[in-house]
């Protein structure tokens, strides 16, 4: 599919509504995960007989998701060959990296082809059962700059921790150390896009540190709750544990 980046313009008629499309990070190296999966993608890890990119995808598509943008990186040939022999009917997009640019950089290489005003993101290698269109209405009735979907989460330590006041409103993000409860961030998003691509950033960055962490008190940012299904596989005790309860049942989705 040919790729043409998108102007404000065309992203500005879809502003009234929910989101159709999707961008998912899948350009990592996967290093923590090497010793389990020494040639793969995180997100082509398989998981119960296939590749956890498989669950991922039919998520999003249970959720209204039509439109996909892959931002790869390393072995980047892998997943876009499983995608087009397995997945024909998706409309993807392949936004890649030449070199490691960064979560925030590959973001931002990404949105040039959204064609929404406010776009899904989130990490190819987690399974975060949000609702993904009351996550946007809340997004836009807020007028937020990014919303990130929050779970609830008790005795950890591998994970920051994101405060939230009345209004769900960011207020802090705390480091990584051992919490008896907290919301930590599911790695889930949604921003706007126009109000992304404003900001000044380095060739390459953090979406996490040189974005959300350093602009959350000028920028309208929102933080919604979702109790829900939520596994990690970037570790191999997450990876296994993922294997056995995607096996258990018919369809982890």
């Amino acid at each position: 599919m040919a790729i043409v980046a998108v102007n404000d313009e065309a992203r500005a008629s879809s502003r009234e509504h929910g989101t159709q499309q999707a961008i998912i990070l899948a350009g990592g190296l996967g290093t923590r995960l090497r010793s389990s999966v020494p040639d793969l993608p995180k997100c082509m890890a398989p998981v119960a007989g296939k590749p956890f990119l498989h669950y991922v995808i039919g998520y999003l598509q249970m959720q209204g998701i039509h439109r996909f943008i892959f931002s790869l990186g390393y072995l980047h040939e892998v997943i876009e060959t499983y995608v087009k022999t397995n997945h024909p009917e998706l409309e993807a997009i392949y936004s890649i990296e030449t070199e490691p640019l960064g979560t925030g950089a590959a973001i931002r290489l990404a949105c040039n082809y959204a064609t929404e005003e406010n776009v899904l993101v989130l990490n190819g290698d987690t399974m975060f059962k949000i609702d993904v269109q009351q996550m946007f209405h809340f997004h836009q009735s807020h007028q937020a700059a990014c919303t990130l979907a929050l779970k609830p989460m008790k005795n950890f330590d591998r994970y920051g921790v994101v405060e939230i006041n009345q209004k769900n409103i960011v207020q802090s993000f705390k480091e990584k150390q051992f919490y008896h409860h907290g919301l930590i961030n599911g790695g889930v998003y949604a921003i706007n896009v126009t109000a992304f691509l404003e900001q000044e950033f380095p060739e390459k960055f953090s979406f996490e540190k040189d974005y959300l962490e350093k602009y959350y008190t000028s920028q309208k940012m929102m933080g919604l709750v979702q109790d829900t299904y939520f596994i990690d596989i970037g570790i191999p005790e997450d990876f296994i544990k993922a294997g056995r309860e995607f096996s258990m049942i018919d369809s982890p989705l």
